[in-house]
């Protein structure tokens, strides 16, 4: 039986250098038939945080509409999740640079409904100079993702994750509405000095933690924030695009704006830039990507 060809590539997301932000691999599947099973395997495979699926929607994009196409996340060997922002902004960046679409807008079905992606007009990308040290590389990117509710935690929680972080100043805990933990410090500098404990991460309720901090005011971010996944299987996510979904409208009410550069403390770091569309509930996630490695799976 004549195998078949898979191809992928690597992508580094929220970020214009190799090795830098957070890595995605990203497969190019002529069709949904690949069962869940290979699906897992693949990105086990790969051990890479994320790996993602694309398969394009039949005559997507023939009239004139942006392409569409079904996008899946899957995390190591642990399970499919419902969002990820930074193999969204890989995906799109693989289909950009392979000549794969030939529209500036495209449609992404997923578990989370439909989201959008496009790129970044120039006249746009000039406020972000600070992001990732100007624009001279490549092109940004805006994913258009749903804002995610957060509320008050319960005392028998906040004693919970407080024990986790034993001896760190928190401010407060807020849960998210995917129960999902996100954990205010006094400073952004608390949070990139904390030297977090997994296995206390991993016991805690929830699926799991960020935590958060007001950035230095000389420092060219608004926040600073860091994303722990144990769980998941991924200790620390290098750079959380989806987390945004949630400190966004919490840093909002804080700050009194609706435009923001997250800064991404973890040891690859990377920066965010994030605009809320309170009205439509909404976020605009902007950054780069870098393609570092191309390949094929033979199935």
């Amino acid at each position: 039986m004549t195998k078949q060809l898979v191809h992928y590539v690597v992508v580094d997301a929220f970020t214009e250098t190799a090795f830098k932000g957070n890595p995605a691999v990203v497969c190019f599947l002529e069709d949904e038939e690949k069962d869940e099973e290979w699906l897992q395997a693949v990105a086990g495979e790969f051990n890479i945080p994320i790996t993602c699926f694309l398969a394009r929607v039949a005559a997507s994009g023939t009239d004139g509409s942006s392409p569409r196409f079904h996008l899946r996340w899957f995390v190591t060997t642990v399970a499919e999740v419902d969002l990820c922002g930074h193999a969204t902004l890989a995906a799109t960046h693989a289909l950009f640079t392979s000549g794969r679409v030939d529209s500036d807008t495209i449609q992404f079905v997923t578990l989370s409904g439909t989201l959008t992606a496009k790129k970044a007009s120039e006249i746009e990308t000039v406020s972000t100079s600070t992001l990732q040290n100007g624009d001279a590389l490549g092109f940004f990117i805006d994913l258009i993702f749903p804002t995610i509710l957060i509320s008050e935690c319960n005392s028998e929680n906040v004693s919970s994750v407080s024990e986790v972080f034993d001896g760190a100043s928190i401010v407060e805990v807020k849960k998210t509405a995917k129960d999902d933990h996100l954990v205010v410090f006094s400073s952004g500098k608390a949070v990139e000095d904390l030297q977090p404990q997994f296995d206390k991460i991993r016991s805690c309720a929830g699926r799991v933690i960020a935590v958060t901090g007001l950035a230095q005011p000389d420092s060219g971010f608004d926040y600073v924030y860091r994303l722990f996944a144990p769980k998941l299987g991924v200790n620390e996510d290098q750079v959380c695009g989806s987390a945004n979904c949630f400190l966004a409208p919490y840093w909002s009410k804080k700050l009194r704006k609706n435009d923001f550069i997250g800064h991404a403390a973890s040891p690859r770091g990377g920066g965010v830039n994030v605009r809320l569309d309170e009205q439509n509930q909404k976020v605009v996630l902007r950054g780069k990507a870098v393609t570092v490695m191309t390949g094929s799976i033979l199935v």
